[in-house]
């Protein structure tokens, strides 16, 4: 099954546009986890089993693994998601943007060794950067577009031609890159009139979106200006502040999550209608 298929599957089944996002900051793991050899995977486990059902896709963040040498605890947390549910997109957020040989190795990485069904990478190198990912030919390429941060704006907002670079990259992804039917864009919820301009330009194609939560990306903007006319379309993440939800009284960390990640899913939904 395509990457894309596997995402409007999930939408779908889970009624869900939200993507849970795996940022495991060992600083704030629960106290019986921290110091443990092996307590970033069980967090990242336990969050998964408790909103599974609530996700459209999980979207783990590969830095905060590699910076501690834990990518043998990713690659366990990766086995785990497609095994146990291999009906939900994982999508590796790595942003990665090289060239030729070394795009291919990184792609290798994403889709062999960690066994994404997507991964984030960057344009700035142009299609050279990205074509190698399209080697294999039903794994997502997810592309960065108008990012969540306010920086962004440093670059994304040059003129090219009479429009703003980050459209340009919009249009020349869903109009020349697009080879495999596999592609996405980055925009994020912090920036809603700018989301919208992009789903204009780029018809129905996925969008992941950072940036709700504690970025404080407005929920009800978002999915007004990014839905699809079916009330797809996008995989709206939040990691923090499902991750880190301040359990209430008879709750482990799992709990947490699960309230918070159903209390933002139903938002949205209350928005898609």
């Amino acid at each position: 099954m395509t990457f894309i298929n596997k995402l409007s599957a999930a939408w779908t089944r889970n009624n869900s546009l939200l993507c849970v996002g795996l940022d495991p900051d060992v600083s704030r793991l629960p106290a019986h986890l921290q110091g443990q050899p092996d307590g970033i995977a069980q967090f990242c486990k336990a969050i998964i089993d408790a909103t599974a059902d609530l996700a459209c896709a999980f979207k783990p963040q590969i830095a905060y693994f590699a910076a501690l040498g834990a990518e043998a605890q990713l690659e366990e947390i990766c086995r785990y998601l497609r095994e146990n549910y291999p009906h939900i997109p994982l999508v590796l957020d790595a942003k990665r943007g090289d060239i030729g040989a070394t795009a291919h190795q990184y792609a290798r990485e994403a889709f062999d060794r960690y066994g994404a069904d997507a991964v984030t990478v960057s344009p700035y190198m142009g299609f050279d950067s990205v074509e190698p990912y399209m080697e294999w030919a039903d794994r997502g390429v997810i592309v960065l577009c108008r990012t969540s941060n306010a920086g962004g704006s440093d670059l994304q907002f040059l003129d090219v031609n009479g429009q703003p670079l980050y459209q340009h990259v919009a249009r020349l992804v869903a109009e020349k890159w697009n080879r495999n039917g596999q592609c996405a864009l980055v925009v994020g919820a912090t920036f809603p009139e700018e989301l919208a301009q992009v789903r204009k330009l780029i018809g129905d194609m996925p969008l992941l979106v950072p940036g709700i939560g504690a970025q404080g990306g407005d929920i009800a903007a978002t999915v007004k200006a990014g839905c699809t006319a079916d009330g797809t379309g996008m995989m709206i993440n939040s990691s923090r502040a499902i991750l880190y939800a301040k359990p209430l009284d008879g709750e482990d960390f799992a709990a947490a999550a699960r309230r918070v990640a159903t209390e933002t899913r139903d938002a949205i939904n209350a928005v898609r209608g």
